[in-house]
């Protein structure tokens, strides 16, 4: 298993000598079977997750269904462009976003940085170059802090994804700390908001996010299930002092919980 040297229409393979300390999601979106094989291959080997997609409305669905941590996209898809896909998907996800292209007009990799790209590799192109161009994406977009961030008593780990608190007692057992269980979605919900502290995360971008496209306006969802993360994670749920909410805009992660604000 392992590396394909990508040059032209030839894809081989040959020993692999990079991994990821975690299982990141990779989408890679290409109508061209045989790059499609050779990349797939290659990220499985270096234990990435896979999921593919050969056009861009399948890439959408995809990337809504199962949030990539990263895109290869092809420009030149058989349904709509690229472009337009990147530009979908930055409505609700900041996934770094590799565009690879036989287009080597600078017009072309104007547009898609323009659109929201993070980098643009040229067809053909070899597999070690690209690896190092995503990591280097992939280490640009990992939060600070991502394991053992703290929200008031409690300790989250969006590696791990616990959150935990000591008994608070003289001499109590470590292990016997409090755990909070959460769902799928008030996990992504929090994630998201983790991700920007200190910033407000309008709540379209936020329904997007975690539902996915069409449900901008589904603002009830957003009161429910911050409703359920307050009553989980925080002292006093009717003065909230770390999950804020912002009227009428959307919600934010406080670190330091100064100053109590809104539950709704």
């Amino acid at each position: 298993m392992g590396e394909a040297v990508v040059h032209g229409r030839g894809y081989q393979t040959a020993p692999s000598v990079h991994s990821v300390p975690r299982t990141q999601r990779v989408l890679i979106v290409e109508d061209e079977r045989a790059l499609l094989r050779a990349l797939r291959i290659n990220l499985r080997a270096r234990g990435y997750e896979v999921t593919t997609a050969a056009t861009g409305r399948a890439a959408l669905t995809e990337a809504t269904r199962r949030p990539p941590d990263a895109v290869l996209l092809d420009l030149g898809l058989p349904d709509v462009d690229g472009v337009g896909v990147i530009e979908e998907l930055r409505t609700w996800s900041r996934a770094p976003v590799i565009v690879l292209s036989g287009r080597t007009g600078s017009g072309d990799k104007i547009g898609a940085l323009d659109a929201g790209a993070n980098d643009y590799v040229t067809k053909p192109f070899d597999i070690e170059e690209l690896l190092a161009r995503l990591r280097a994406a992939l280490r640009r977009d990992e939060p600070v802090g991502a394991t053992d961030i703290s929200l008031g008593s409690w300790t989250i780990d969006l590696v791990a994804y616990t959150a935990t608190r000591a008994d608070g007692a003289d001499g109590a057992d470590p292990a016997a700390a409090e755990t909070a269980r959460l769902t799928p979605t008030e996990w992504r919900l929090l994630e998201i908001l983790l991700r920007h502290p200190g910033q407000l995360v309008p709540a379209g971008r936020i329904l997007t996010a975690v539902w996915g496209p069409g449900y901008e306006r589904n603002t009830n969802y957003l009161r429910f299930h911050m409703a359920k993360l307050r009553r989980k994670l925080e002292d006093d749920p009717s003065r909230p002092r770390y999950l804020l909410t912002e009227p009428g805009m959307g919600y934010r992660y406080e670190p330091d919980g100064t100053s109590p604000g809104r539950r709704s």
